[in-house]
């Protein structure tokens, strides 16, 4: 018998139970496939698609591309380019196709929600000739993520029609799942093109977890940055920059400069060779009187100045 229909004196000074914790999501990851680029060969390159009306018309900040620029030159991938796209039928197929015949990995963000508007899975589909299909372990760990939200149950047949689009991809690619407490896979196609949401926490969590699933550089290939810092105006270093960039042309090592206006100048120097680029950045050091910063220090003096 319920308590809300006990006589008051029964109910009287009883606590009530305490809510029910919803469980731990704890799904099986997918096993490591095969190398899709071939045996022994790793990821090279790179691109990335990034899709949203709201990205383009400045509703929403972007910051996927830079976590991904980021993941990208830390495990030694030369990320080729970044395209930002409406959410068009016809744009996302040209761009697809584009990116997977030049590129090695290829990564979309956005466009894979329940909404009319989320195209992204329908426009690859076309894009790479398949046709799509419910998958069936992604519709059972989207119902066990839900369970337990009340709001859910409350539903009707056309919001539950409209939910399990998330789960309707073009009928041959991969489905990989990276990550135990989320239900949202990782779908790949022609063992390049990797589609991700776009809510950046999402996207940043599955994105580092799908290492394991990746033919990644060996970590000799990987490059090394190292910055300077020095209080000279560019126009005064100038000069020695073109000068050294021209000398180590043929080392593959890359020479930048940046300014923060009215601050000073950092100067990068990224290349595969660790011991060059300390030996180089030593220099540099000397030529433009400046001194070796962080990763973190430089990032931390950038976003104070403004820059």
């Amino acid at each position: 018998m319920s308590s809300s229909i006990l006589p008051p004196s029964e109910t009287a000074g009883k606590v009530p139970a305490p809510p029910v914790a919803p469980t731990e999501l704890n799904f099986t990851l997918s096993p490591i496939p095969k190398n899709p680029l071939g045996e022994g060969r790793y990821i090279k390159t790179a691109g990335a698609l990034i899709i949203g009306d709201e990205i383009l018309n400045g509703k929403t900040l972007d910051r996927n591309s830079n976590y991904f620029a980021r993941f990208c030159f830390e495990l030694g991938i030369d990320l080729k380019r970044i395209e930002v796209i409406a959410d068009d039928e016809e744009e996302i197929i040209e761009a697809s196709q584009k990116m997977v015949e030049k590129y090695d990995f290829v990564i979309t963000s956005g466009g894979i929600g329940p909404t009319h508007d989320d195209i992204t899975y329908a426009s690859l589909a076309r894009s790479f000739h398949q046709e799509l299909s419910y998958h069936t372990d992604t519709l059972a760990r989207m119902e066990e993520s839900i369970r337990q939200r009340p709001s859910f149950s409350q539903q009707n047949e056309e919001q539950h029609i409209a939910r399990k689009r998330m789960a309707l991809f073009p009928h041959a690619a991969e489905v990989l799942f990276v990550a135990s407490d989320i239900w949202v896979p990782v779908v790949r196609l022609e063992g390049k093109l990797c589609v991700f949401p776009g809510i950046p926490s999402l996207f940043q969590k599955m994105l580092d977890n799908l290492k394991p699933f990746l033919p990644l550089p060996p970590p000799e290939a990987r490059p090394c940055r190292l910055q300077v810092f020095t209080h000279l105006p560019e126009s005064y270093i100038a000069p020695y920059l073109t000068t050294l960039q021209k000398r180590v042309n043929s080392e593959g090592i890359r020479i930048g400069s940046y300014p923060l206006l009215q601050h000073g100048v950092y100067v990068s120097l990224i290349g595969v060779n660790r011991e060059r680029v300390r030996e180089l950045t030593e220099e540099v050091e000397k030529e433009i009187q400046g001194r070796t910063v962080s990763d973190e220090e430089a990032e931390a003096k950038r976003r104070s100045s403004g820059a």
